[in-house]
């Protein structure tokens, strides 16, 4: 494909994400402005609230300062004044991460993998130099270089990993390759290793992820009670519910990300001096949101019982990562599997489940208001150390145990491995025939 249509459907992507991503904040505020304000309002200065929204939403913090006449109304104390505001209702980052990740496979499938993710880059900078330069806001402030690269890596990086895995599978004719030959050169056990390990983390931390989707989705069919009491308690109208779910929903990935640091073991704050864990919730005071409605009162017996999830995310990858290791090593692996890279892979896959988990405490902690809510979410090296360690104890069962030991999915299996394994070395003996009467040299024949 052209290099000029490349960069051009690159370009589009990034500018479908970042206009995508404005609209979902200003859509609900225009509606808003029509049916509360009755239209009398001047439109235009929902802009700066809608430019402030997209921001916090791709990670840009903020600092909010009140008027004081507006808190002397409110009966507010002075130092609420002044706050920041940093835990982003992630839903926007996650749309241009999708939007990123599918621009960069396309772009490198199309052999121009670094002209597609530049482009895709220079856009989203320029979208969110503009959203800054235009968001003059009196309320919501936010920092020039923090506006403009932060919103730029949300789009850039995943779009970089989209290429990379991408070239992984299809191949790039260039240093994706180059890594690939490196790697076909060791011995067989070992070949596979690096890939597998990507593979198998990730694939833990997606089903750790399902395991606290789950878990939100329990809660809300035990406490949604709590919930509707909260919307009551609140006495908004029919739009006031709509605007209150919708962002609440903006913050639906960042709660799953709280709920995979308490599924983890360490939980998460809400408050300074505060702690949600599976063993016990200690919280003062919290606002009338009505998702915080979910939040456990107390710890239980049965509540433990959810830490066995990320065990067995880490026993799901580490059987799946055994089976395509036996597989790479064909009629090998049907009689012998070696142990040490089978226990680097375990290890690989606790590792990258454990940095994937610190990531996502990152992204879900911060400050979310005055006073002791000027921290809150999870704290990412206990969040690494236990996810990493319970992953990997769950990888290395699988991975390490006997035959025996294995799940008894693999019982419907063996038939047909062996027909893989068999139809791998036959074709490789057809291949050194082939090479070997290329060369000139005669080879074995029955």
């Amino acid at each position: 494909m052209p290099r000029l249509l490349v960069a051009l459907l690159a370009a589009l992507d990034a500018a479908v994400a970042a206009g995508v991503g404005i609209a979902a904040a200003l859509a609900p505020l225009t509606l808003m402005w029509v049916f509360t304000l009755g239209g009398v309002a001047d439109w235009p200065a929902l802009w700066p609230a809608s430019a402030r929204i997209w921001q916090l939403g791709n990670l840009v913090p903020l600092t909010i300062e009140l008027d004081p006449t507006l808190l002397a109304e409110l009966a507010l104390p002075e130092e609420a004044g002044s706050f920041a505001v940093s835990i982003a209702p992630l839903a926007f980052a996650v749309g241009v991460a999708l939007f990123a990740v599918r621009s960069g496979r396309r772009a490198q499938r199309a052999g121009r993998w670094f002209t597609g993710v530049a482009s895709g880059t220079l856009v989203t900078l320029g979208a969110a130099a503009l959203v800054n330069v235009t968001a003059g806001n009196p309320v919501a402030h936010a920092d020039a270089l923090p506006a403009l690269l932060l919103p730029t890596a949300v789009y850039a990086l995943p779009a970089l990993a989209g290429a990379i895995s991408a070239a992984w599978s299809d191949g790039d004719a260039g240093i994706v390759d180059r890594v690939h030959d490196a790697l076909d050169r060791l011995p067989a056990a070992w070949r596979e290793v690096p890939s597998l390990i990507v593979r198998g983390g990730a694939l833990a931390l997606v089903a750790v992820v399902g395991f606290a989707a789950l878990a939100v989705a329990v809660s809300v069919l035990l406490r949604g009670g709590d919930m509707i009491a909260l919307y009551q308690a609140s006495q908004v109208d029919a739009l006031g519910v709509i605007l209150v779910t919708l962002a609440q929903f903006a913050y639906l990935p960042t709660l799953i990300g709280w709920t995979v640091a308490w599924i983890a073991g360490p939980g998460f704050a809400l408050g300074t001096a505060t702690a949600v864990t599976p063993a016990g919730t200690q919280l003062g005071v919290l606002p009338g949101i009505p998702v915080l409605g979910l939040l456990p009162e107390h710890g239980s017996p049965l509540l433990v019982l959810w830490v066995l999830g990320p065990v067995l995310a880490g026993a799901l990858a580490g059987w799946g990562m055994r089976m395509a290791l036996r597989h790479e090593l064909g009629p090998l692996g049907d009689r012998e599997e070696p142990s040490v890279p089978r226990a680097v892979i375990a290890l690989g896959i606790g590792v990258a489940a454990g940095t994937g988990g610190a990531l996502l405490a990152v992204l879900t902690s911060g400050a979310l208001g005055p006073g002791r809510f000027v921290e809150a979410g999870p704290e990412p090296g206990a969040v690494a150390l236990a996810l990493g360690l319970e992953v990997l104890l769950g990888a290395a069962i699988t991975l390490l145990g006997p035959r025996a030991a294995e799940t008894r999915l693999q019982r419907f299996l063996p038939r047909r491995d062996v027909d893989e394994a068999e139809a791998v070395a036959g074709g490789d003996a057809a291949r050194d025939v082939a090479d070997a009467d290329g060369r000139g040299r005669s080879a074995p024949l029955d």
